[in-house]
């Protein structure tokens, strides 16, 4: 009864391992999908790249145009100040 089950599973088991036009086609569009999600992430992150490059050249543009106000003086710069007087 062994024999018989070890026979049968060996023939399933090399039915299983051989390759039919099926498979062939079944590979085939699983790549071409494959393919077409991979050429849509890499057309996404293109687009988030740009934006982000985007976006950091206006931050910079605004950094740059944007007077700095006036800093302020510290208390220790207007006691030395007062200490020396005008024009030190």
């Amino acid at each position: 009864m062994t024999e018989d089950l070890d026979a049968q599973l060996d023939a399933l088991f090399s039915a299983a391992r051989a390759e039919t036009p099926a498979d062939a086609g079944a590979a085939g569009r699983f790549l071409a999908i494959h393919r077409e999600r991979q050429r849509h992430a890499r057309h996404v992150r293109a687009g988030w790249l740009s934006a982000l490059a985007a976006s950091a050249a206006a931050i910079a543009g605004f950094a740059v145009l944007k007077p700095l106000p006036d800093a302020p003086t510290s208390a220790a710069y207007q006691v030395y100040e007062q200490s020396l007087g005008e024009g030190w």
